[in-house]
């Protein structure tokens, strides 16, 4: 078969489009053909052999990356899709454990559930940790972004109001589709005043944080007393971290919900269950870039220079 692999560490030029031989399941598995591999960015640094507190450690090599595949089971032709393939969907065939897949929902196509698999797993945790209310007014950014997208889709149906903040007009305009009550570029200069202007006296009560770095520190400033500041991502790899005594002195609750779900796995099957169900039924709805396998360079590059729009993945 045909697959990505990684012999060293480093750029993204340093994944190879290789031929590699057939994986063979064993006890308890199934082979998928691969019809679409999820791309995390967590791979990036994975690839680079960066080491993190949030990533897991840099893989043996060579290693074909991509845990989540959706295809077919190659000896029954069942639609399925996994976050646990082995090796990885960077290939034309992966190996999973029976255990480990999920039947894809009628209607669904293999990329919208490779992006749920994971990603939209990931946004409905985050949101079971912040416990939105209708009556929050909720500050999303990085919210172009695969989760972020997500995340704006699931507060406006809650009836939150929504702010969505992301970088460039492409991607602004992205989030205001997505049903944004607001949105606003936060590559432009104090756009964190422009946000409480537009506000009209009513106060940000919850920041999803998904960037990290200054954008992070620019809105958890716009957070009125009491409120809640809540870490869903780092997308800029950059640590923000409030004051202890900031928080203290204004009543606000810091959580980083990445963190929390790292000490939850046995809730992650029924989420994933939840999250394809959700977008079976048309109530969230992920944005997917596309790829060729032969192109994961590319992907990884795009991915690293935030030139994304949504999950990315892989297409054999």
């Amino acid at each position: 078969m045909r697959a990505v692999v990684l012999h060293t560490f480093g750029p993204a030029e340093n994944l190879r489009y290789e031929s590699v031989p057939d994986p063979v399941p064993g006890p308890g598995q199934v082979r998928i053909a691969v019809r679409a591999a999820g791309v995390h960015l967590v791979e990036t640094m994975m690839r680079a052999g960066l080491v993190s507190e949030t990533a897991p450690p840099p893989p043996e090599l060579p290693s074909i990356f991509g845990g989540e595949v959706a295809g077919t089971v190659d000896s029954v032709g069942r639609q399925v899709v996994t976050s646990a393939g082995r090796p990885g969907g960077y290939a034309e065939l992966a190996v999973a454990d029976l255990a480990a897949v999920h039947p894809i929902p009628a209607g669904l196509g293999y990329e919208a559930a490779v992006a749920m698999v994971v990603t939209g797993t990931t946004a409905l945790q985050l949101l079971d940790v912040a416990a939105l209310t209708p009556s929050d007014v909720v500050l999303v950014t990085s919210a172009a972004g695969g989760i972020g997208r997500l995340v704006v889709q699931y507060a406006r149906d809650l009836g939150a109001t929504v702010v969505g903040a992301a970088g460039g007009p492409a991607k602004v305009a992205a989030v205001s589709a997505l049903g944004a009550h607001l949105a606003v570029d936060y590559d432009e200069p104090s756009w964190e005043k422009g946000v409480a202007q537009r506000l009209d006296g009513r106060a940000v009560t919850v920041v999803l944080d998904g960037v990290g770095g200054d954008k992070a520190r620019a809105a958890f400033e716009l957070i009125a007393d009491g409120g809640r500041y809540i870490t869903i991502g780092n997308a800029s790899q950059q640590d923000f971290r409030p004051a202890p005594e900031t928080l203290g002195e204004r009543g606000i609750t810091a959580i980083d919900a990445l963190m929390l779900l790292l000490g939850r796995p046995e809730q992650r099957r029924d989420f994933e269950a939840a999250a394809l169900a959700a977008a079976g039924q048309g109530r969230l709805v992920p944005a997917v870039q596309a790829f060729p396998l032969s192109q994961a360079a590319a992907a990884h590059a795009a991915l690293e220079a935030r030139a994304t729009t949504g999950k990315v993945v892989l297409i054999p």
